[in-house]
């Protein structure tokens, strides 16, 4: 999905709005019921981050979080702050109080005590990552050595796989979309030190600085390491990987998900890119199959040849960075700083690292992450919860049924398959049924780096063990503690981990109205995503099927491309405008879990009118609920990277824009002809 959010509830509520000119207009009688219900829910609506000198008709976003936006900065740690952030801020908290009560106790040997304990131990043990230096690098920088001619290349990156480092192909076992039931090995493009493929080839001013930057950087690692003549392979490895970027699909190009499965066998691979050995990459990966996904063919034709032209001088300094690069973070603090000072000060304005703690803790996060989870569900999750929100998501679910039958521009028969897709949706709350095992991991306290790679091997074979077995049907994709929400198409299943369903997405003692604006929304956000311009591609069984008809698509077509051009006029900084057809399925999906969470919060009344509290509308709180919940503060170098790599629009956008094309909206706020939040209807996305 996106990054979700959170917000802080206001206090000083009558005064806030009793001192406003410019608040809505709203129904102010109500009858007694409805005062009874105002004093004993509250509204949810943060009446101290509203900015009331703006008109909601003119900037939505800036009405209700002008406030916030005037009074908040963002953490000197962080590349950006928003109430999604809190949140998480506030999970990590918790699940740091678990971890270091781990670490304060002697477990059992392989108990979930001793790992969590001795993993955030590994990691605190400064002294013993300074003395080690790049000494557990070693034996990786002599297996680059020795290798001997280009054919040693492919079981060297076959090998690699497991540690995801200096491997520009990348492999992977999953779910089959042709045949959702099995499992099936995928082969795509990989390589890059830099995010994406633009920053090697956009000609702009601004990516040929952050190029010397990133040159400065792989100079630096090099020193750091005292090899000799730095300078040579930085210029080595950049003009191999800016070869590889220019090879490399584009974000957009590779969210087609028809363009990218293209079912091949071993042979029909070795025949279309024979420059290189993929038996032997297959092979030295564990590997052993027949046939293979391969996501972007004319990639691997490309890299195949350049492989082959390249020296294998050149491949080993290009080997030897990349491995020093990935594992520099947990190496000692000249790599470490290294590669803050890179990816962290450079890439996302940061103006300081997270404390050692904080990084300990993501990195048990990471490795145990499911280990961790169990705690923090028994601690900080409840029952009800669980119970109240899956009545939200099947109100949902019917709401997007009945949404279907209303659509004017699709035919019966495309209308009957979509509900046969609903009908089979499945429903995931809070945590797993059946918890991750980690028993192929052992840890140990004064091995970081061991740690590391013992849990790569572990997770790999994991991955591995996959091929010939059946789906699980428990598997997650997310650990409880994390804030956000998925949709899964070969599962065809919605996902909401524990750790969203918490005020204020979810409260049991606000008013439904803002819950509905807020879990609400998301909840029909990840329905909609199994008939964004991608889900849509799959059926109720997971698998890639067409089952439009020619109208249909034509329809759909016609309304996504209106949705790609509005949201590519918008630009956030510079000159840098949004890329409306890399984010146009979460853009699709605000857009019509905005509309089917209106519907079922609707259908919840039971044709009765929701209470007015607070001053506002039940429809009018519903809206800023969505408001609320996409409060965000970007620095600069962040806010331009979420542009040119991010599926999702920063969170200004996905209020705006939603919001502009919604006639609800325009009825609860007075939005007219003229306004800024105002669309003509022939102009206006309606898709589900």
């Amino acid at each position: 999905m996106r990054k979700i959010s959170s917000l802080a509830f206001g206090v000083a509520m009558a005064l806030g709005l009793a001192a406003c000119s410019e608040a809505p207009q709203t129904n102010q009688s109500s009858s007694a019921a409805e005062q009874q219900v105002e004093q004993q829910l509250s509204s949810g609506v943060s009446l101290n981050n509203l900015e009331t000198s703006v008109r909601p008709q003119d900037n939505f976003f800036r009405y209700v979080n002008g406030q916030w936006l005037e009074r908040t900065e963002i953490p000197s740690d962080r590349a950006r702050w928003g109430s999604f952030d809190e949140l998480r801020e506030r999970a990590e908290e918790q699940v740091l109080a678990i971890v270091l009560a781990a670490a304060e106790t002697s477990g059992e040997a392989n108990s979930n005590v001793q790992k969590i304990g001795d993993l955030f131990r590994s990691y605190m043990n400064e002294d013993r990552v300074e003395e080690l230096g790049i000494s557990p690098l070693a034996a990786d920088f002599e297996r680059i050595a020795s290798l001997q001619t280009h054919a040693d290349l492919a079981e060297f990156w076959g090998y690699n796989q497991r540690y995801r480092a200096a491997t520009p192909v990348s492999l992977g076992v999953g779910q089959d979309q042709m045949n959702s039931e099995e499992h099936i090995t995928s082969i795509s493009q990989s390589g890059l030190g830099l995010p994406d493929r633009d920053y090697y080839l956009a000609d702009d001013e601004r990516n040929q600085t952050l190029r010397g930057q990133y040159v400065e950087f792989i100079e630096r690692l090099w020193n750091a390491a005292e090899w000799d003549n730095a300078s040579e392979a930085a210029v080595t490895i950049l003009d191999i990987e800016t070869k590889i970027a220019a090879a490399h699909w584009s974000r957009i190009q590779n969210r087609d998900r028809v363009a990218s499965y293209n079912k091949m066998s071993v042979a029909e691979l070795q025949e279309l890119a024979p420059e290189f050995n993929w038996s032997a990459l297959l092979s030295a990966a564990d590997l052993e199959v027949d046939e293979l996904v391969v996501r972007q063919p004319d990639y691997m034709q490309a890299f195949a040849k350049m492989q082959a032209e390249i020296s294998l001088a050149d491949w080993q300094t290009y080997l030897q960075f990349h491995t020093l690069r990935s594992a520099a973070g947990i190496l000692s603090s000249e790599f470490a700083e290294a590669s803050f000072d890179f990816y962290g000060r450079v890439l996302q304005g940061l103006q300081e690292e997270r404390s050692r703690e904080r990084r300990a803790v993501s990195t048990v996060e990471s490795l145990l992450g499911f280990m961790v989870g169990e705690e923090y569900v028994a601690e900080h999750f409840q029952a009800e919860s669980k119970e109240r929100m899956a009545e939200m998501v099947d109100n949902i679910l019917v709401a997007f049924g009945e949404a279907i039958d209303d659509l004017e521009w699709m035919t019966d028969a495309t209308k009957a398959e979509a509900h046969a897709k609903l009908a089979t949706f499945t429903t995931k709350i809070g945590y797993p049924d059946k918890w991750r095992d980690y028993e192929c991991l052992t840890i140990e306290a004064d091995d970081l780096f061991g740690n590391m790679r013992r849990s790569a091997n572990c997770e790999y074979e994991r991955m591995l063990a996959r091929l010939g077995a059946e789906v699980d049907p428990y598997d997650w994709g997310m650990t409880p503690q994390t804030v956000n929400a998925y949709y899964r198409s070969t599962m065809n299943e919605i996902v909401f981990p524990a750790a969203i369903l918490q005020p204020p997405f979810f409260d049991v003692n606000a008013d439904d109205a803002i819950n509905y604006g807020a879990i609400g929304a998301v909840i029909g956000h990840e329905i909609t995503h199994g008939f964004d311009d991608q889900g849509r591609r799959s059926d109720g069984s997971g698998n890639l099927r067409d089952w439009w008809s020619e109208v249909d698509e034509e329809q759909f077509r016609e309304r996504a491309q209106l949705m790609i051009e509005q949201f590519s006029a918008f630009n956030p900084i510079d000159d840098l405008h949004l890329q409306g057809a890399l984010s146009l399925g979460e853009n699709i999906a605000d857009l019509g879990g905005l509309n089917v969470a209106l519907r079922g919060y609707r259908n919840s009344l039971n044709g009765e009118e929701g209470p007015v509290i607070d001053g506002y509308t039940a429809e009018q709180r519903f809206f800023i609920g969505w408001g609320q919940i996409w409060r965000i503060k970007f620095r600069d170098e962040a806010l331009r990277r979420q542009v040119v790599v991010g599926p999702h629009s920063p969170g200004k956008y996905r209020v705006l824009g939603p919001l502009s094309n919604m006639p609800e909206f325009y009825e609860a706020f007075d939005v007219q002809p003229g306004d800024p939040m105002y669309r003509d209807d022939d102009v206006r996305v309606k898709i589900w």
